[in-house]
């Protein structure tokens, strides 16, 4: 695992010193290695520099980048794993090319010679790599079709700038540091700042299954890959599926296993993450398998004890740890200085932790991401079906049945009734995909208007409705699938799992984002995946023989914390000063009225606003950082 940096200039040589300075911003993405390559022509013709940070996973000794061919024509910096990486290194050697390495690397480097830009068609894998071809004087980027590995650019006036994570294009003089008003109403309505969007204007994320080509100070962005759903196959019998379901996850782990470093499991006694344990059981003996979990005081949240009876019944090396509310407060600080953009997924405070004891103990570790969104696995999922049956005229809603559950009693537990009624209804009189993540998210438009300084302005959920009209043909549930896969997956679930990972140096590897898996689901009926009002249908059944009673049966619980509670006792005093009045007037973005109404009506126990305050909150801490002072001095 890796991180990667790098620039063009058109017309000046690359200084070293800022190369040199990003990737340092980055040098928790690979302790064990740098490495740095400046190509500057002997003509006319732009300046290309590349740097990486290496943690070595697979070669360990032979693996140092930056990696070339054998002309030493084709160079590359890369972060991530190729799984195939053996098949198809056969294949190019049968075709004469010659490895320097056993790295899975320099196979994209021959690849890319015998295929050019076509080469991510081939590769399985997660990965953001970056190719600078000094004969076509053209920069070759890419990045993983469900986008487990991160990749920010932006066009400068001297060329173009890139890196795994936006901090290290900080580094760089020329990059844009304009706060995006845009991006700040995205992220209010999301809890994050959706693809291609990032927090400053002129700064860019690549999208999952996207390359960008530059050359001739041109700079393409085009998707190589998209999710399709294709029922015009064999019919096929519920047995025969899930037969196949088990053997292409098997498959999956497998392909993930290799490792020249320890490797582990993510455990929280869900159906996911508790099927990959299985699927290892199956692979390797159990007794060398090390799974590890995080628990909490408060029962409502809790799943530690799901975690101990899989890992009981599978006889694991079992560890786990308690997330008690001193413990979040102290490691406040260091999620805020990892987090380079705005983020509101409250349990990538746990997912750190998680990585943080993990990484005491292996380097690289699977997990069970994915299974929610490809599977229909979220109790949205379930609200979405029953939302079709929802006909209050929009009036009715706004001035009756809202002021109603308005009344009811304020609960601070896990998905508690009031939370899941209240949430519901909030979101129930929009269109489908805008729905969707109006319960998944924090502020709506209405909302914003009265929070926002100068009102929302644009429209926060454009891109939904962009996503709606590229999304492939399929049901209603697929529709759905498309759109969780589409955003909510790569710019929540896997930005949470990389960069909580990766700021404890831990690799983290999801067998049910393969895409080959991923692709078979596409042809495999809803109705398996939700069925009536049984979420993840198709996993629960196929694992039902193979998990200790009860466990493929569960609900879904989620990876949340007690933020609700906590903003009232332990987190109160660090909220009300990093929500206070003279910060939130001196930020400027938001109306201080609002701010100190959603605190008092959420201590007195009136609301419960733990989804608002926290997503303030973690702007706040998130400013504080990286756009006041140095970082960025002014709104767009």
């Amino acid at each position: 695992m890796c991180g990667i940096v790098g620039m063009i200039n058109r017309d000046r040589p690359v200084d070293r010193e800022v190369l040199s300075r990003m990737a340092a911003a980055i040098r928790h993405r690979g302790p064990d290695d740098d490495g740095f390559y400046i190509d500057t022509p002997a003509g006319e013709g732009p300046a290309a520099g590349r740097g990486v940070r290496r943690q070595a996973m697979i070669d360990v000794a032979g693996g140092h980048q930056p990696l070339c061919n054998e002309d030493e024509s084709v160079w590359i910096v890369f972060n991530g794993e190729v799984y195939n990486f053996q098949e198809l290194r056969r294949e190019l050697e049968a075709k004469g090319h010659r490895f320097r390495t056993h790295s899975d690397t320099e196979t994209i480097v021959h690849l890319y010679e015998e295929m050019g830009a076509e080469c991510v068609q081939r590769l399985n894998g997660m990965f953001a790599f970056a190719i600078w071809d000094s004969k076509r004087q053209s920069l070759f980027v890419a990045r993983d079709r469900m986008g487990k590995k991160p990749l920010y650019w932006a066009e400068t006036p001297r060329g173009l700038i890139f890196g795994s994570e936006l901090k290290a294009l900080l580094e760089h003089p020329d990059c844009p540091r304009t706060l995006d008003r845009a991006a700040v109403a995205k992220y209010l309505a999301y809890e994050y700042v959706p693809s291609p969007h990032s927090i400053f204007a002129g700064v860019h994320k690549l999208p999952a299954a996207h390359v960008l080509t530059w050359q001739d100070g041109k700079t393409t962005v085009r998707r190589y890959w998209d999710m399709r759903f294709d029922h015009s196959g064999p019919v096929r019998s519920e047995p025969e599926l899930l037969e196949e379901f088990r053997s292409r996850l098997r498959e999956s782990v497998r392909l993930r296993l290799v490792s020249e470093v320890p490797l582990g499991v993510f455990l929280s006694g869900g159906v996911d993450s508790s099927s990959v344990v299985a699927m290892m059981a199956d692979l390797m003996p159990a007794k060398s398998i090390k799974t590890f979990s995080i628990g909490f005081e408060d029962p409502s949240f809790d799943e530690s004890a799901h975690a101990r009876s899989v890992a009981q019944f599978f006889g694991t090396d079992h560890y786990e740890e308690v997330l008690a509310p001193h413990t979040m407060v102290d490691i406040l600080p260091e999620v805020a200085r990892f987090l380079d953009e705005p983020f509101a997924d409250a349990s990538i405070v746990p997912t750190y932790l998680l990585s943080k004891f993990t990484r005491r103990h292996v380097t690289v570790a699977l997990g069970g991401d994915g299974g929610d969104e490809l599977l229909a696995g979220y109790p949205t999922f379930q609200a979405d079906r029953a939302a079709t049956y929802y006909k209050m005229p929009r009036a009715i809603h706004d001035r009756v049945v809202m002021p109603l559950v308005g009344r009811l009693p304020v609960s601070t537990d896990n998905f508690s009734f009031d939370f899941k009624v209240k949430q519901f209804l909030r979101g129930a009189p929009y269109a489908r995909a805008v729905r969707n993540q109006v319960w998944l998210g924090a502020f709506s438009p209405t909302e914003q208007n009265a929070l926002l300084n100068g009102g929302a302005g644009t429209d926060p959920y454009d891109d939904l409705a962009r996503a709606s009209r590229e999304a492939p043909p399929g049901d209603a549930v697929e529709q759905l699938i498309y759109q969780y896969c589409r955003s909510y997956l790569p710019d929540d679930i896997l930005v949470k799992a990389d960069r909580a990972s990766m700021a404890t140096s831990l690799e983290v590897r999801a067998p049910l984002l393969d895409y080959t898996l991923v692709e078979w689901l596409g042809t495999v009926p809803s109705q398996l995946k939700l069925h009536g009002m049984t979420t993840k249908y198709l996993l629960k059944r196929a694992m039902q023989d193979k998990l200790p009673p009860g466990i493929a049966a569960r609900g879904k619980k989620g990876f949340g914390i007690p933020v609700a509670k906590w903003f009232k006792s332990e987190l109160r005093e660090l909220a009300c000063d990093t929500l206070s009045e003279s910060r939130i007037r001196s930020q400027g973005l938001f109306q201080w009225p609002e701010v100190s109404r959603l605190l008092t009506d959420h201590f007195s126990g009136k609301r419960d606003n733990r989804k608002q305050l926290w997503t303030l909150f973690m702007f706040q801490l998130w400013h504080d950082e990286y756009a006041h002072g140095r970082q960025a001095t002014r709104v767009g």
